[in-house]
């Protein structure tokens, strides 16, 4: 019998008795006002059976024992007992007590975690992804510290939808410095990384009237899927050795086009200059819109890097870009500079999506910014990305003789092309999985011009250490090998 002592607690075991966790979980509408105790009392309890504190056959205990150790009126301990036995939620007999009911099915506790995660692979080579390890920690927490010690109040009210004025200004000097984009920071919009401005993007031209849109094909599968969550749908539109096609293009007949003309992703080409402004006279002569995504940009290993396409037309080209390749993607700061006549329409859908980026985030990278943070940090990443990209190339060389690496030197994945010998590419992607590293074909992400029987792959290199490329690389050399013994041997599976 529970005592009606101020500090009593329960002595009763757990599993089947009630136990002293979900007691505690009833103190707080004993406290209630005398007006509402019994409703609140009530609601404690049938809370405590859904969420599972209170598991089916646990047995409460009696409405005497409850009240004085509550420190209520038995009556309202005994109208709570009924009322949850009418519900549904109690059970009780004659003489036998009153129990959680089997009939109720509370849900699992927990929290998944739906973050894409790699399987249990030993060298990942799937493109994507920065070293995360690369994250300027220590500079990043001092200018946390920095930023918090001298923030005013107001700034952390709902923020300017557009972004902080001062992320702004940083952004367009460090944009216009880097990039050659024409950046006027009352035009800049701070979002949640390109994924969001191609969302909102894709909402302002749904607006207009615009149903469709051309992508890159092959090119990023999430442009699709991002479009498609604003109504739009996206067309496939090839590609040649100097970019987007523009004779298909003009044929879609779309107004609208999806570009990554600074390093095309996948096939790591730079639109020529010709190209470019092809582009342009296209969006002109339609007064169509040309959406730069400038994911990595900042990233060119044997030249300074061509200049944003925007520079050239701010009033046609739409420019994107983020942090999450120079930084970490789990930030989700990204930008967006759109022509003057879409501002307006941009920030007032932004408004109504998320009212703005969280305001301490963004006072954290307008102050890495300016204080040379960032630029210290692409100077980094570009030493440590080039030294992968070298040693990828040369262990190719070394055991994948004649394997061709197109593209520029720029980015954070190369397409390795593998001569025939190594083919047929299912079968090399099934050895690869056997000797337990990740990769994927060129033929993800589009459309390929005939088939040779040749291995295009698609090999992100910036997440792994030049030891781990080395390893990975090995591991697909012997995959081979071995699959050439099990030919000549007559037995296994013939892979080629």
């Amino acid at each position: 019998m529970m005592s009606s002592g101020t500090n009593s607690r329960p002595n009763r075991s757990q599993g089947g008795e009630f136990g002293t966790a979900a007691w505690e979980l009833l103190l707080p509408a004993a406290a209630a006002p005398a007006r509402r105790r019994g409703r609140a009392l009530q609601s404690a309890l049938r809370e405590a059976v859904r969420s599972g504190r209170l598991v089916p056959g646990t047995r409460l205990p009696s409405s005497r024992a409850l009240a004085a150790d509550l420190r209520v009126s038995r009556g309202l301990v005994t109208e709570a007992y009924e009322q949850l036995t009418a519900e549904g939620y109690l059970r009780s007999g004659r003489g036998a007590g009153t129990w959680v009911s089997e009939a109720v099915r509370a849900p699992v506790p927990g929290a998944r975690d739906l973050a894409p995660r790699a399987e249990d692979v030993r060298v990942d080579f799937r493109p994507g992804t920065p070293d995360l390890s690369l994250f300027p920690r220590s500079a990043w927490a001092a200018a946390h510290r920095s930023v918090l010690g001298r923030l005013p109040h107001g700034a952390l009210g709902y923020p300017d939808p557009r972004g902080l004025p001062v992320l702004r200004e940083a952004l367009a000097a460090l944009l216009s410095r880097r990039r050659g984009v024409v950046a006027d920071p009352e035009r800049l919009v701070v979002c949640s990384g390109v994924a969001q401005a191609t969302t909102l993007l894709g909402f302002v031209l749904h607006g207009r009237g615009m149903r469709s849109v051309g992508v890159e094909d092959p090119g990023s599968p999430e442009h699709s899927a991002l479009f498609a969550s604003a109504g739009i749908t996206t067309i496939g539109l090839p590609l040649d050795d100097e970019g987007l096609a523009t004779e298909p293009l003009v044929r879609s007949g779309v107004r609208a086009v999806v570009t990554t003309p600074a390093h095309q992703f996948p096939t790591g080409i730079a639109y020529s200059a010709a190209r470019r402004g092809r582009l342009l006279e296209w969006a002109r002569a339609t007064d169509g819109l040309i959406m730069e995504d400038d994911y990595d940009g900042d990233f060119r290993y044997d030249r300074a890097p061509v200049g944003a396409l925007q520079g050239l037309d701010p009033e046609h080209v739409a420019y994107t870009g983020s942090v999450s390749k120079s930084l970490a993607p789990g930030l989700r700061l990204g930008w967006l500079l759109a022509p003057t006549d879409m501002t307006d329409e941009i920030v007032a859908r932004k408004r109504t999506m998320d009212l703005g980026n969280p305001a301490v985030d963004q006072a954290v990278l307008a102050d890495f910014i300016t204080r040379g943070g960032y630029d210290r940090q692409l100077r980094r990443c570009q030493r440590a990305y080039r030294e992968r990209r070298d040693t990828l190339t040369s262990m190719l060389a070394e055991h994948f003789p004649g394997t061709e690496v197109s593209g520029i030197a720029a980015g954070l994945h190369i397409i390795a092309t593998l001569p025939e010998r190594y083919g047929p590419e299912a079968a090399f992607m099934a050895r690869a999985a056997d000797a337990g590293v990740a990769l994927r074909p060129l033929g993800n992400y589009g459309t390929l011009p005939g088939e040779d029987g040749a291995v295009r792959l698609v090999l992100g290199y910036a997440h792994l250490a030049p030891a781990d490329i080395e390893r990975g690389v090995r591991l697909l050399a012997a995959a081979h090998r071995g699959a050439n013994g099990r030919a000549a041997g007559g037995g296994g599976r013939v892979f080629i």
